[in-house]
């Protein structure tokens, strides 16, 4: 069946990277996949969560935080911070961001320092996860560059890059990058997270009020890494 934007089944969306977006941060991008846009940051803090050191942990830390600001979506979205409390869904989205970023970066390398990552949505279109975690890297690595060039650093951190795209199931196709319209009417949706050398760091799957089969798992992740590959390719043109 025809998609909505006209794209075939195995092509993502346009995807661009604004390097230096947020000025005071060390590193950052604004991502934008399709019509979702998303600002990742990367900055620096000396020393590492009081966890750490009561552990005797050696080497630094990274942590995630991720929001959707409240015109990104309509109607708009109350902050979290109105409610009290971060709702389910920021909190699984931002632990699952700075896990794909521990997995590729060398703590040890980093010191006894915190990186934090924020990843804040302006306008959703879906895939504001998987958008998010291929920006940061894309905001880590800016920022481990300057933080070598000013001497803080002996060495990038990163010891291989990692991005992120949606897959689902929609009328019965397996179908690779999915928008909002898509999203909401997908009886699978797929996350697939992997790193420049072909290896996985997570792959979040569930049927919505369906099940699928094996050959439609393995079709979506045929897809997956496709869309990775193309993803890590644009990130290297930019970081070039």
């Amino acid at each position: 069946m025809p998609r909505p934007d006209g794209r075939a089944s195995d092509q993502i969306r346009p995807i661009s990277f604004t390097p230096n977006f947020a000025p005071h941060a060390t590193g950052s991008v604004l991502v934008a996949s399709g019509n979702t846009r998303v600002i990742c940051s990367a900055m620096i803090e000396e020393g590492v969560p009081g966890w750490m050191k009561a552990q005797r942990v050696e080497g630094g830390w990274i942590t995630a935080e991720y929001s959707m600001l409240p015109y990104s979506t309509q109607p708009r979205k109350a902050r979290d911070s109105s409610k009290g409390k971060l709702d389910g869904r920021s909190v699984e989205i931002q632990r699952l961001i700075g896990r794909s970023l521990r997995a590729v970066i060398d703590l040890d390398a980093l010191g006894a320092r915190t990186l934090w990552v924020d990843c804040d949505v302006l306008q959703a279109d879906g895939g504001t996860r998987t958008a998010s975690i291929t920006g940061a890297c894309v905001a880590v690595a800016l920022a481990a560059r300057s933080l070598q060039a000013a001497g803080l650093l002996k060495k990038s951190p990163i010891k291989k890059f990692v991005a992120a795209v949606s897959v689902g199931v929609v009328g019965g196709e397996a179908v690779l990058d999915l928008n909002y319209v898509e999203d909401k009417d997908a009886t699978v949706d797929l996350n697939v997270v992997m790193t420049d050398d072909g290896q996985f760091v997570e792959v979040q799957g569930a049927g919505e009020e369906s099940t699928f089969s094996h050959e439609q798992f393995l079709a979506m992740l045929a897809l997956g890494k496709k869309g990775v590959a193309d993803l890590l390719a644009a990130q290297q043109e930019v970081l070039a």
